[in-house]
């Protein structure tokens, strides 16, 4: 068997943005990689919206911090409100500089623009119409095998082997790999429509008695409204979630162009280990957690800075020398232990939003907070601060 120097140090399966990113990052540090993703082009939706400061912080070591602040929408409030009357706000404009915000790009733009880096570092690093077959592991590498969308079959012999292909993850089912958790009950409408409120760059949380109503400004005039629902609507209808808004909270939205529509459930997911033998899992492969609060998609970009620092702690020229099975074995430990805290932080977010059967006690806890010392720790929280201390 070859020594794993002489192959590419990593292949990549799933080019969302975690598989993206961590190319880009890898790539960066000098080491070899390629990525597999199915899709020619990204997604076609907004999806996963929210970028948090942490993972601003690790654009900028990248250097791509500049496009997605020229394409996204900087939020730097949130307005709490029951439907009649405002209950507080929160502000990040004290949190840690430079990016003392929420930025606000749709998927769409984020999978461009990390085409678009990637590209620039190696252009055939991205390898489009890729479906991902199957694995056979060995000593010092992995053989992979994929499937052109022409048909063709294709072999490659790579170092590490990394899972960010979805909450799906075939890699994690072909590595055997246990994915266990739970479905809550908790369901959700959301859309995109042009916005017509005078919130101008700020979020809104409308928690009126008969569930939570949120809005996101988005660029281009557009604005995501999340509604909770009493059940899954599968065929959801515009004049589903306007006549949620209406009743609730008074909004009108019958008439507003809308550019997207979509049904959600809850899970949350994890798989038993996050690497095992030369699998490594990171992304929705890994965990899978609340979409409430926006965190799922920058948790995955914190994986993906655990497992370059491993690479970049073995690294001998612009190889990889072999890693011992202790050091994945610690970032297994280690990101299922920031999975959990984001959890709990997405359960909290969640229990609030549900249908109150005494919505003036929740107000009243929600108010003092956000009236008192305690709205700048929930800023820290709500901007996915303090995740590595064991006490949040």
């Amino acid at each position: 068997m070859k020594n794993p120097e002489d192959h590419i140090t990593a292949v990549i399966v799933g080019g969302g943005p975690v598989g993206l990113f961590l190319a880009i990052s890898l790539l960066r540090e000098g080491f070899h990689c390629r990525v597999l993703e199915k899709r020619k082009n990204p997604v076609p939706d907004s999806r996963s919206l929210g970028i948090h400061p942490v993972s601003l912080e690790l654009f900028d070591e990248l250097g791509i911090t500049t496009p997605f602040l020229q394409a996204g929408l900087k939020i730097k409030k949130g307005i709490a409100h029951t439907g009649e009357k405002e209950l507080g706000k929160i502000s990040f404009e004290h949190c840690p500089k430079p990016h003392n915000y929420i930025l606000a790009c749709p998927q769409f733009t984020t999978e461009k623009i990390l085409r678009d880096e990637l590209r620039k570092l190696d252009e055939n690093a991205l390898i489009t119409g890729a479906e991902f077959l199957g694995f056979s592991e060995g000593k010092f590498s992995v053989n992979l095998r994929y499937k052109s969308d022409n048909g063709q079959l294709h072999n490659l012999t790579t170092g590490r082997l990394i899972g960010c292909d979805g909450a799906n993850s075939l890699v994690r089912q072909r590595a055997s790999i246990h994915y266990s958790g739970k479905r809550y009950h908790d369901t959700y409408i959301m859309g995109d429509f042009e916005d017509t409120t005078d919130f101008n760059n700020d979020a809104a949380v409308f928690l009126p008695k008969d569930g939570l109503i949120e809005c996101f400004p988005l660029p281009n005039g557009m604005r995501r409204w999340v509604v909770k629902t009493k059940s899954y609507i599968k065929e959801p209808a515009q004049e589903d979630i306007a006549k949620f808004i209406k009743n609730r909270i008074g909004y009108d939205l019958h008439s507003i162009e809308s550019t997207m529509l979509s049904s959600f459930g809850v899970q949350h997911f994890m798989a038993e280990t996050f690497a095992k033998g030369r699998i490594i899992l990171a992304g929705d492969a890994a965990h899978v957690v609340s979409p409430i609060g926006g965190q799922g998609m920058n948790l995955g970009w914190l994986d993906c800075r655990e497992i370059v620092r491993i690479f970049k702690q073995n690294k001998h020229g612009s190889k990889v020398k072999n890693i011992e099975p202790k050091s994945f074995n610690s970032y297994s430990v280690k990101q299922k232990k920031m999975v959990r805290k984001v959890a709990r932080r997405a359960e909290i977010n969640m229990a609030l939003g549900r249908k109150q059967s005494i919505p003036a006690l929740r107000n009243l806890f929600i108010k003092g907070i956000l009236r008192s010392p305690l709205q700048k720790k929930a800023a820290e929280l709500f901007t996915m601060r303090g995740l590595e201390h064991w006490w949040i």
